[in-house]
């Protein structure tokens, strides 16, 4: 667990009234984080995650409306810190391979299994409910935005100018890695190599056997 009570408090004991706040949402989501991995998007309680985090229930409503509104700005979180690491990856090759590169990507999408069981949860939920379905896709499009980035930053690296616009590509590799993690839940799947292997080719590159 995040923190007792009692620790909570005492941490907090002090701070200038701004950096607690912004303390006590961080708390809250990392403590979100960890009881979404553990139960999941629909088993997850905003009383699990207040224990966890060591507040009261009525602590989390002061930072979020609902469990879907702490679970999007969670999911925020994560879409900003993906990006960056994209982004970075893409500008930062060091004399690595296409391949090298490609796969990374995949591997890191592929190393979190727990949290994407529970986004995969939310995006059923969310499917059946008009106003978490545009919110929802409103981030999923600064995903998107993130892969194009990263996508393009790669791609004008190699000098490669691919046949299909790199927007098509990214939604491509989406649908792509969310399909190999869907059939690792009912059987052996793909490897990130494997993985980085076939999508380079749906950018023209030739890479591995």
């Amino acid at each position: 667990m995040v923190g007792t009570p009692e620790a909570t408090a005492r941490r907090r004991r002090g701070l200038p009234r701004a950096e607690q706040v912004a303390r006590n949402r961080a708390d809250l989501l990392a403590a979100a984080g960890q009881v979404f991995r553990e139960l999941g998007y629909s088993g997850a309680s905003l009383d699990a995650i207040a224990d966890a985090a060591g507040f009261s229930k009525g602590a989390v409503y002061s930072h979020f409306m609902s469990k879907a509104d702490l679970f999007l700005s969670l999911l925020e979180s994560r879409i900003e810190d993906r990006a960056r690491a994209q982004r970075e990856a893409a500008d930062a090759l060091d004399g690595g391979t296409p391949l090298m590169f490609i796969e990374r990507i995949f591997a890191a999408s592929q190393a979190d299994p727990q949290w994407r069981l529970a986004v995969l949860e939310f995006r059923v939920v969310a499917a059946r409910d008009t106003e978490l379905r545009d919110r929802y896709a409103r981030l999923h499009q600064r995903t998107v935005a993130g892969v194009v980035d990263a996508l393009g930053r790669f791609l004008d690296s190699l000098g490669t100018a691919p046949d299909l616009p790199v927007e098509t590509l990214a939604i491509a590799g989406l649908i792509f890695d969310v399909g190999v993690f869907l059939e690792e839940l009912a059987s052996a799947s793909l490897s990130s190599e494997e993985s980085a292997v076939l999508f380079g080719r749906l950018l023209g590159l030739q890479l591995g056997a």
